[in-house]
């Protein structure tokens, strides 16, 4: 419990800190499991979903919820993932022609 004022302003500020980095995460995560799921099944919309997404991540990183060189492994990851995809179902359009 709070022994003092600025304590109890602390626990204000970390609480208001703490369900707005909880959003921010939630939101992140939603798009990147959009993202991956797009990449399973339709490949045009994770290239679609990519650019926005990336964005993201890099808006999270700046106001400090994810540190930077996390985003910039989740950012490097996601674009692999995409490409890989890209490529492997170019490879097959090409097979069936």
């Amino acid at each position: 419990m709070a022994n003092s004022k600025q304590a109890e302003k602390r626990i204000r500020q970390s609480r208001v800190r703490r369900d707005r980095n909880r959003a921010a995460m939630s939101k992140l995560r939603t798009s990147v499991k959009a993202l991956r799921t797009a990449a399973d099944t339709d490949v045009e919309q994770a290239r679609e979903l990519l650019p926005g997404t990336l964005s993201l991540i890099d808006a999270t990183a700046q106001k400090g919820v994810i540190h930077a060189n996390a985003a910039a492994r989740r950012k490097s990851r996601l674009t692999r993932l995409v490409n890989r995809r890209t490529e492997a179902a170019a490879a097959t359009e090409a097979a069936t022609e």
